[in-house]
């Protein structure tokens, strides 16, 4: 990609933030354990092959999205959504489709009545990375990633696949030889490349199993994520992919994905921090050398994970048009503006301040109104959540209170939504 504290003085915020941290380790995932024995598979699970002993993959990264688990679950009081006001995808059917991440548990209760008036674009947060879908070598687990498909389907709403591939939240028995030692560790040079050989054939069964499963129901899938990083050596990420493969890991699973998918799938890279110009250029430059490798790259994904003060809107613009000028697509795939400057680590707690409420409303009326204007180059906006509620701002860079989307905790709209709002009915 080139994508990726303090606790509150206050009693209030920190009552905020245990209450998050218990109800984040109430819901996070049970993990596979040894003891399932493969004859008797959970509903949903498929399993391809043998070798379950590997771990489970890392559960942290430096960038945004490494942090995004699971959420706080749904509160149980259930608030009513506003039915009375415009409904976004709605507001924007002539421009782009709006859409949203979520979980499982967001498909019951208020979260999905929230997300059945205002999108018709949904992606996964963290179920169909690859250590929810395969955390064992040819141990496919659907559940999760079938129920939210299942809910697009039963209204109306497509489904945008994240990630095929990313450098955390990936089972670690991608990286060990046959002996089960780590790749990175081997020094002999035949040794070197038949792990880079098994990698590979690793990484097209993962494409392809997943890609042939969902190839009806999925056109829109993040190929890759986040493997630009300007600091690392050449400005690429310095993963176990890349330190055992090179860039052959990228070109594989995007050959993969066409081939499985077909020539109707739409094929992106993913990253964060697209505006900056350094970045920007180095993944314009990996791309744009795939492209002449002949792997079949359709789109950038550009994460947009901004806050109210940065970065200016003209810079996210400005790397939609510099991919643009390869023939390439863009999408919006993970939007949401933080109530915080980056290197900000103070907490407002529940009484965000009213000018701050309105600085975002202002900033995110600026955004849309500038993605309206470059519809052209632009073929979508999904938001990185729906409400206030759940969110993975409220744990990164520090546990806090955020609300960087345009429903607040109670499901209501806030001054950002109507900013947005007058956007879309803003002429051009």
């Amino acid at each position: 990609m080139p994508k990726r504290g303090r606790w509150a003085a206050t009693a209030v915020a920190a009552s905020v933030v245990l209450v998050l941290i218990v109800s984040y380790m109430g819901s996070r995932d049970k993990p596979v354990t040894e003891s399932q024995a493969p004859e008797k598979l959970e509903e949903g699970v498929a399993e391809l092959k043998g070798n379950s002993e590997a771990p489970n993959g890392k559960s942290n990264a430096e960038s945004p999205a490494g942090i995004n688990q699971p959420a706080p679950t749904e509160p149980q009081a259930q608030q009513s959504i506003a039915q009375d006001i415009p409904s976004l995808y709605e507001l924007f059917e002539e421009d782009f489709p709006i859409g949203a991440a979520i979980e499982p548990n967001q498909t019951i209760g208020p979260s999905a009545e929230l997300l059945k008036k205002h999108v018709r674009w949904l992606v996964a947060e963290n179920v169909m990375k690859p250590d929810a879908i395969q955390p064992s070598e040819g141990r496919f687990i659907w559940t999760n990633a079938d129920r939210i498909v299942e809910f697009a389907k039963v209204n109306n709403m497509q489904v945008r696949f994240h990630t095929l591939v990313w450098h955390t939240q990936v089972g670690e028995w991608f990286f060990q030889d046959a002996e089960g030692k780590p790749m990175v560790d081997e020094t002999d040079p035949k040794r070197q490349e038949a792990n880079k050989k098994l990698l590979l054939e690793r990484l097209d069964t993962h494409v392809r199993t997943i890609v042939s499963r969902y190839k009806d129901e999925i056109t829109s899938w993040d190929v890759v994520n986040e493997v630009i990083e300007p600091g690392d050596p050449d400005g690429m990420r310095a993963s176990e992919w890349y330190k055992i493969a090179g860039t052959d890991y990228i070109a594989t699973a995007f050959r993969a994905a066409r081939e499985a998918g077909g020539p109707e799938a739409k094929l992106y890279i993913n990253d964060y921090g697209t505006d900056n110009p350094v970045k920007r250029d180095r993944l314009f430059q990996l791309v744009k050398d795939l492209l002449e490798q002949g792997v079949p790259i359709d789109g950038v994904g550009h994460q947009t994970h901004i806050d109210i003060y940065g970065p200016s809107v003209d810079s996210i613009i400005a790397s939609m048009r510099t991919f643009a000028e390869l023939g390439l697509d863009n999408l919006v795939t993970e939007l949401d503006m933080s109530m915080y400057a980056w290197n900000d680590r103070s907490d407002y707690g529940q009484d965000l301040p009213q000018e701050i409420l309105n600085l975002q409303a202002e900033r995110y009326g600026e955004l849309f109104k500038a993605f309206r204007q470059n519809k052209d180059i632009l073929s979508g906006v999904v938001f990185w959540g729906i409400a206030d509620d759940h969110t993975w701002l409220h744990g990164f860079p520090v546990a806090r209170t955020n609300a960087p989307l345009l429903f607040d905790q109670r499901h209501q709209p806030k001054p950002a939504f109507w900013a947005v709002v007058e956007a879309a009915k803003t002429e051009l």
